[in-house]
């Protein structure tokens, strides 16, 4: 499990276009196949497949303490990142009613769909020296989309669903992203063990492209404010694209 690239993979080199392009075909399979299935075979898949994420999650946990961490606590991977939010809703959709499942449905298809889409797209945190942690990047936000596209079918056979509840969900999953990044703080005051969770660590700025211009010329919190605004803004227009492909 310790092997690592002759070369770190580049972001848009020949791995990261591979890997594009596996992203592509897989899901286009994952589409074919879950189109005509009924939901409760499809909600089953959605639970079992957040299932076998959080068993990943507890492998990538053991391999960044033995291989990347070398021992020592530090918790930049520590699962609480708006991707990593899906799988726990994943596992938990069979267990709720269905108003509950409605939103989470929503919140899959939007919020989870455009973390997974731009993941992909600027994946310098995911390109990684580690053989193992690159891939099992890739692979987990293969299945966010194919989440995202299940979900979309089980959305289509039900009656209209609001997105302010997927909204709510987002804005909770996000405060406690802050209180975890606080509290981390506050024990270990040191940013190279401190998580930053949701990229909203108030303490030091984030890596996100252009919002980490924002944050050094007008601020952390206002930084904040603006990624927060940008992700429900963008994730309210595709709600609207998909609402839009399903009921009119």
């Amino acid at each position: 499990m310790g092997m690592v690239f002759a070369r770190k993979p580049e972001m848009y080199g020949s791995f990261h276009i591979l890997a594009l392009l596996i992203c592509v075909i897989f899901n286009y399979f994952v589409c074919r196949h879950f189109k005509d299935k009924d939901e409760t075979y499809r909600l089953k898949a959605i639970h079992y497949c957040g299932a076998f994420m959080m068993v990943m999650e507890v492998v990538k946990q053991l391999f960044c303490y033995h291989y990347v961490f070398d021992h020592k606590i530090n918790l930049w991977f520590f699962p609480w990142q708006l991707c990593s939010t899906l799988m726990y809703c994943c596992f938990f959709i069979t267990l709720v009613k269905r108003k509950a499942q409605n939103a989470i449905l929503v919140y899959l298809t939007t919020y989870c769909l455009l973390g997974a889409v731009m993941a992909l797209a600027v994946p310098p945190d995911m390109l990684r020296i580690q053989v193992y942690l690159t891939c099992y990047s890739f692979l987990y936000h293969y299945l966010m989309i194919s989440m995202a596209i299940i979900s979309f079918f089980i959305l289509k056979a039900r009656e209209k669903t609001r997105f302010s509840f997927a909204a709510a969900m987002f804005m909770v999953f996000a405060f406690i992203a802050e209180i975890i990044n606080v509290t981390a703080h506050q024990i270990f005051n040191d940013i190279t063990v401190e998580p930053n969770m949701f990229y909203i660590n108030p303490y030091f700025p984030t890596t996100q492209p252009i919002l980490s211009v924002i944050a050094m010329k007008y601020g952390i919190i206002t930084e904040i404010i603006i990624y927060l605004l940008l992700i429900n803004s963008i994730s309210y227009l595709i709600y609207r694209l998909i609402a839009k492909k399903i009921y009119n």
